[in-house]
Order: structure tokens, then sequence, then C-alpha cells
């Protein structure tokens, strides 16, 4: 008979591991603790809630995230099927309405036969049966403590929440539409243009800005791929011209140049209400945040309608504690997807959560667990975490730089291309073995 799989965690990871094992015939028990309790940054009783941006990033074969999306429709993922079903227009971006997201998701786990959804609060990890902890970055204290006796060594960094405004706050007659390099239709963003004196006052007071400081017995550790914009405007005043601000390929319609630096604005929601300031991730205080943001040309009036927040992300050391299948080293019966294993992304999360979930089945069922092709994304991802090197192990998105080398001397503009054709085609090898 097939054991019962325990998954701890109702995000990205969880629900695509708790998806994957039932789809395979095995029952499943989802832990979820909201909406008992809330970490800081959730707030939606739904599951698989996407906190910092609703953007799922590229869609293009030319980045390694839109190879592992592509891999995971492939795969059947229930991530991709939510994403599919409501996303928003986000130029060469796959975005979705978050809130919509939640609740397909949400609803295709409650209803599918073998999944018990369970709300409760777990601060203890079974002593038997298998188990995929999925818990998160933001994994709450009494677990948190309960995974660093099991695991050892816990590692962390900070992360910063973007900015939502209201759509219909904004001045239309300072922004204008278009996507960089008119990508997707050509117009799914707004554009918020500065000149050179105001982008200057504008980083001026960023630095100056009043941030809300982490506390005493923490070491704040930034991911460089999530950094606050304060934390970018302090290492020089052209930095955010280079970040987020950049300018290159927003031609502005009614002048016919670039500005010297530009504001995105992104659709949040399908119904259009909403707009995220791209890459504007930061832990300002919050009447800073107002009084600086409102300095944008276009947003003098915004009414926010979430303000950005940090938060401390926790992860363990996977390259010390992991198995390439993400079974825990020293006690196999228990696998590790998400966040907390130091993949970084939602995409990234949720084929964590694709790969704990099919072996977690598989393991029920006495079967041999699988790991992934390296050659393909999902498995050069699952290769680094575990083979990464330990002592300065850091959470990492998706990129081609993780994939195995191919043969011979290579032109830059046709590598990528090869790599997600050999990438495919490794995968289709794979597929029977599911």
């Amino acid at each position: 008979m097939t054991q019962e799989i325990t998954v701890i965690g109702g995000g990205l990871a969880g629900c695509e591991a708790a998806w994957q094992a039932a789809e395979r015939g095995v029952k499943v028990r989802l832990f979820e603790m909201k909406p008992k309790v809330y970490s800081e940054a959730h707030n939606m009783p739904g599951l698989s809630e996407l906190v910092c941006s609703n953007s799922l990033r590229g869609d293009s074969l030319e980045n390694a995230v839109g190879l592992l999306k592509e891999e995971m429709r492939r795969l059947k993922s229930l991530f991709m099927e939510g994403a599919e079903a409501t996303r928003v227009p986000a130029g060469g971006a796959l975005a979705v309405d978050r809130e919509l997201f939640s609740d397909y998701i949400t609803a295709r786990i409650e209803g599918h036969p073998l999944i018990e959804v369970v709300r409760e609060e777990v601060t203890r990890i079974p002593e038997e049966g298998i188990v995929v902890v999925a818990s998160g970055p933001l994994t709450s204290g009494p677990l948190a403590e309960e995974i660093g006796r099991l695991a050892g060594s816990y590692l962390y960094f900070y992360d910063a929440i973007a900015p939502i405004v209201s759509a219909d706050s904004i001045d239309y007659s300072k922004a204008f539409r278009a996507s960089r390099y008119g990508k997707g239709d050509g117009d799914d963003y707004l554009n918020c243009p500065m000149d050179e004196e105001q982008y200057k006052a504008f980083v001026a007071e960023i630095v100056a800005a009043e941030k809300v400081e982490p506390k005493t017995f923490e070491k704040v550790v930034h991911f460089e791929g999530c950094m606050p914009i304060e934390e970018m405007a302090s290492r020089g005043v052209e930095t955010l011209r280079f970040g987020p601000m950049k300018p290159v390929g927003l031609v502005d319609p009614r002048v016919g140049t670039e500005a010297y630096a530009v504001i995105q604005l992104r659709q949040e929601n399908r119904e259009g209400t909403m707009y995220n300031l791209v890459g504007f991730q930061t832990k300002l205080t919050w009447p800073e945040q107002k009084r600086i943001f409102r300095m944008i040309p276009g947003l003098e009036e915004a009414q926010f309608l979430r303000l950005g927040s940090m938060h401390r992300n926790t992860f363990i050391n996977a390259p010390q504690l992991l198995l390439g299948s993400c079974q825990l080293k020293n006690d196999p019966r228990i696998l590790f997807a998400g966040q907390i294993t130091g993949v970084e992304g939602y995409v990234e999360s949720a084929s964590s959560g694709f790969v704990a979930g099919v072996n977690a089945a598989r393991l029920a069922r006495g079967e041999t667990p699988t790991v992934p092709p390296a050659e393909t994304a999902i498995g050069a991802l699952a290769r680094h975490i575990t083979n990464a090197e330990a002592a300065h192990f850091q959470p990492m998105n998706v990129n081609y730089g993780l994939f195995p080398s191919l043969p011979g001397r290579i032109k830059k503009k046709e590598k990528r291309g090869l790599l997600a054709r050999r990438g495919l085609e490794e995968l289709e090898k794979w597929l029977p073995e599911l």
C-alpha cells in the first residue's frame, strides 16, 4: 500500500508538490497556516499567494526562465496552468492577476479528490512518513527552529516588496505607454520619464531618506536579484539609471527620444486598476515612500494600494543537506522544496516543488527517486542548489550560466538557442521516466 504524503506549506512549491503527488495516485495532506496565522508579508487567505511581484519574468527561450516555463508546461505543471489562465499584458514577460491566480490554484487544489487541505500551523516535522517541507522563505518561528534542529545551519537574506498604485490616481498626461524595444503588444507598460535634474533630485532624496532598520541581532544580506532601490542608490548616483530606471529602448512617442531616466509601471491585475512600480523594492519607511515616490512625474497624486516593505527570508544550506532528488541526506523520507532550498523566483520555486512532489510519490509507491537531466532548466537549477560551494551558497534564479557547457566554440548569440534546444530534447527523454 502507498503511504500518505504530508506537505507543509501551501505556497507555490507546496501546491505544485501536492498536485504532482496526487496526480500520481498518492493521497496528500497539505498543511497551510493561513488564515489562522499570517507571515509579515502575506495578506490573502488563498493558496499560492504571490508576494513580491505579479511578474513571472521573460517568456522567451532566450532567457533561461523562459525555457524553465516551457519545460513546466510540458510537465503539466499546475503553476503554469494557473499562470496561463490568469495572465495579464506584460510585454515580453508573463505576468498574472495575483488574486485570480491564487483563487485558481486554491480551487484546483481543494477540488482534487486525493488532496486534503488542513488549515493549521505546523510546528514539528512528523517523525514518520514521507514529508515535503515547502514552508517558504518566511517560515514561522516554531517550524524554523524545528528545521534548524533537523537541518543544522541556516542562512538568510533580506527581500523587499515594491509598491502598488491605483491606476486612476496616475496622471497619464505625464506618462507614456511603451514596452522596451516594442516587445509584446508594444504598449504594455506605463513609463514615467525624468530629465537629468529631476533624476538627480530623486536619487538624492532616496539616499537621504529614513529607512526601516533591521533588528540589532540580524546582519543584513541583500539578494542581488532583488536589491532595494536605496541600496542601489547608495552605490552611486548613476546606478539606478543603469538598473530599474534604465531608459534604453523606451522612446517617448510625444518627443521621439529617450528620457534621461524612466520609472516603469506594470499592470498588476486583469482589470488594469492597479500598477506595480517595476524594480522598486524598498525598505524606506512608509511616510518616506509616499513623499519621495510622489516626486515621480505622473505619480504626484498617487494613491498607494500597497507600500514597499522588507522581510527576512530563510533558506537552508542545500549543498550540504540535500540530494538532487530534493531528499534530505540524513533522512531521505523528508524532502525540501521552494525558496527554503535557495532557489529564487516564482517559477524556480514551483519547479522545485515539481521535483519534490514527483519524488515523494515515487517514494510512497516504493520506487527509486529521479533527478532531472542537468541539461534541462529544471535540472540545472536542481544541480546548482545541491552542488554549489556550501561555504558561499546564496539564492539563485535560473540562468544559462548554470547549464553544462556545449562542446566547441559557439557564438554568444547562438549559444542560448542551442542550450534551449538541447534542454527540451533532454526533457523529452526524461518524460517517459515520469
